[in-house]
């Protein structure tokens, strides 16, 4: 299946019985560290879950009460929202492998 995202790009949606993913990226501030765990997080999914994801980037330094909300201690932290249940990865999502078993994304053979 295939979906016109409005920015000139065509990305293909999930289809049926394949889970979407709602992952949300707490970061403070453009420092290098949220910069490289956005970068790496765009490039995970894009590669594994290419039309099944939807990421949100919380930046602390703007909204700091949101950290309570999913009990964030470090940051930069992703948090996988959906599927259920709730995972937690914290650092820059350099490593691939960890953070497709910390997702518990099969990765593409």
């Amino acid at each position: 299946m295939m979906a016109n995202t409005g920015t000139g790009k065509t990305k293909k949606t999930k289809g049926p019985g394949e889970k979407e993913y709602q992952l949300r990226l707490y970061i403070a501030g453009h420092s290098a560290k949220a910069r490289a765990a956005l970068e790496n997080l765009n490039k995970i999914c894009e590669t594994h879950l290419e039309g099944r994801y939807k990421i949100e980037v919380i930046d602390l330094l703007k909204n700091p009460k949101l950290a309570a909300g999913d009990q964030i201690l470090a940051i930069p932290t992703l948090v996988r929202k959906l599927p259920e249940p709730m995972k937690k990865i914290i650092g820059d999502l350099s490593n691939e492998e960890r953070v497709l078993v910390g997702l518990d994304i099969q990765p593409l053979k």
